[in-house]
């Protein structure tokens, strides 16, 4: 095989994962390239909340962190990351030096609010419950000087600081001397046939094939498979699953590995929600609904924001509490249900409903994406939907059934058996908070088809605790390494914010371990 050049080390995929790996392979000394398939950087991590999971104390983090992993991580690893949350608080200020970001944590937001009267405050602790909930917070970037996310990143499409937490990422890549090389898509790892150890990478740039030699490693960092049809079909419960940003995350990472003996885990579980398909069809993405505030189990009493819809079956019923604790991650999952007797999918897609006040609230949908040329801004008044189709307005309850699909019957009982549920302050059916309720009373009315929704999924290569890609009997492949959501370790309940914290401590072990390697001759 003829290379076309050699560098130390190859990052494959520019997301915070694959930011951070390389960052620290050149700390490390090593020359760098970094591989991005898309024409823009960012990832799926652009579209993030930027928030960066933390802890105090690692006994803590661990002890939650291993409850919610169920036995499906190994202990090592679980242990890994728990130990890296603590020190990522002092790790982003540091990284922050390099463009005088501003760094907050939630402690110190609330205090903030707290002080100017706002009543808001962000949830301190864990997600659910368990034990050293307690420990985590979040680290924020929340201002980078003379830096406009809009003019540098235009085709960043999603929360305010994920943004700011790359540009400070990217401008340390960038200082580091990394070359970055966009638009270039790897194809296959090239490993030695006799000791498998990693070499080069085969890449496709402008329609043309290059081969790159590699004198220490490789990384993948390319996210996970949302954006393919293919593997999601395969590996998730329900189809379709549409993915809310990311399509080209595509499991291109995962599949390289494979090719070398990689063994995979957690391939099932899947950060996600519920949302809306544009009537275009060239729109690639999901539309998630509106992001809610995380509540904890235990003070469901404490919610005080009204959600204004009510989801319906295919049969015109309620399943599920809307607003579960973390909605964003695990409302995905009541609408993978089959019913083995039609053997169907009842639930997916489901039904949004709503009245005018619940239509008057707030933009019911957030759209999210990172693609050069495209961007789609939900309306604040939720009419350019209803005017493009996406939501559906009737005069009555029956004319919207039937304008869905659904028996007007069905609905109308449905609706009113939720209105006598918010009158008695008590969703007896499924525990909503009652904080969130809102009856749907009056005209016109509001509907659209929901379906299951992926902000990302979490399966890939098995790593351990040093990031190096395992094989399916336990041993390295040597000179190969996963970074970020390419085989989280998330393996039965995420965290919130965890996989952003994941991408910097898998990052920062991967880069340094393929930089150590004894570089092989050209």
């Amino acid at each position: 095989m003829i290379f076309s050049e050699t560098v130390d080390v190859v990052v494959i995929g520019f997301g915070l994962g694959g930011g951070i790996a390389a960052l620290n392979a050149a700390q490390a000394g090593a020359k760098t390239l970094l591989l991005e398939k898309s024409s823009v950087p960012g990832g799926l991590s652009i579209c993030s909340y930027g928030a960066v999971r933390s802890a105090h104390d690692p006994a803590q983090a661990f002890a939650y962190l291993q409850t919610t992993n169920a036995g499906r991580t190994p202990d090592e690893v679980v242990r890994q990351l728990a130990d890296g949350m603590c020190e990522l608080e002092a790790y982003v200020r540091e990284l922050a030096g390099i463009n005088g970001a501003r760094v907050i944590t939630s402690v110190e937001e609330n205090a903030e609010r707290a002080r100017a009267g706002d009543p808001y405050r962000r949830q301190i602790r864990g997600n659910y419950p368990l034990p050293g909930t307690d420990t985590f917070y979040h680290t924020s970037v929340v201002d980078v000087p003379g830096f406009d996310a809009r003019e540098t990143y235009p085709w960043a499409n999603g929360a305010p600081n994920g943004p700011k937490l790359f540009k400070v990422v990217h401008d340390n890549v960038l200082a580091a001397g990394v070359e970055i090389r966009l638009g270039t898509g790897a194809q296959r790892l090239i490993a030695d046939p006799v000791t498998r150890a990693v070499r080069g990478v085969t890449v496709m740039r402008g329609g043309i094939e290059h081969h790159i030699a590699t004198r220490r490693g490789v990384v993948i960092a390319t996210g996970g498979f949302e954006g393919s049809a293919e593997m999601k079909a395969q590996f998730l419960e329900t189809y379709p699953v549409l993915n809310a940003a990311a399509r080209h995350n595509t499991g291109d990472g995962i599949r390289m590995a494979q090719d070398l003996g990689a063994a995979l885990w957690h391939m099932w579980l899947v950060h996600g929600a519920y949302g809306f398909k544009h009537t275009d069809p060239a729109y690639p993405y999901g539309i998630r609904v509106k992001r809610f505030p995380d509540w904890f189990p235990g003070a469901a009493h404490q919610v005080n924001l009204k959600m204004a819809w009510v989801l319906l079956d295919q049969h015109g019923k309620r399943f599920m509490s809307e607003y579960q604790p973390y909605t964003q991650d695990t409302s995905v999952r009541p609408l993978s249900y089959l019913d083995p007797v039609t053997q169907t999918s009842p639930r997916n897609p489901a039904f949004m409903i709503c009245d005018e006040p619940g239509r008057q609230l707030y933009p019911l949908g957030k759209a999210t994406s990172n693609d050069e040329g495209l961007r789609y801004e939900w309306s604040d008044d939720n009419l350019r939907e209803v005017d493009n189709g996406i939501l559906m307005r009737a005069e009555s309850l029956e004319e919207l059934a039937q304008r869905l699909g659904l028996d007007p019957g069905a609905v109308s009982a449905s609706i009113a058996r939720w209105n006598a549920q918010c009158a008695a302050g008590d969703d007896a059916d499924f525990a909503r908070p009652a904080g969130s309720m809102l009856p749907i009373t009056r005209a016109p009315f509001y509907g659209a088809r929901v379906w299951a929704v992926i902000s990302n999924t979490q399966g890939g290569p098995v790593h351990d605790a040093q990031s190096r890609v395992l094989d399916g009997y336990g041993a390295p492949i040597p000179r190969l390494y996963a970074a970020g959501e390419c085989g989280s370790s998330f393996g039965h309940l995420y965290l919130s914010g965890g996989n952003i914290a994941e991408c910097v401590v898998t990052g920062r072990i991967a880069g340094r371990g393929v930089a150590q390697w004894v570089p092989m001759e050209d």
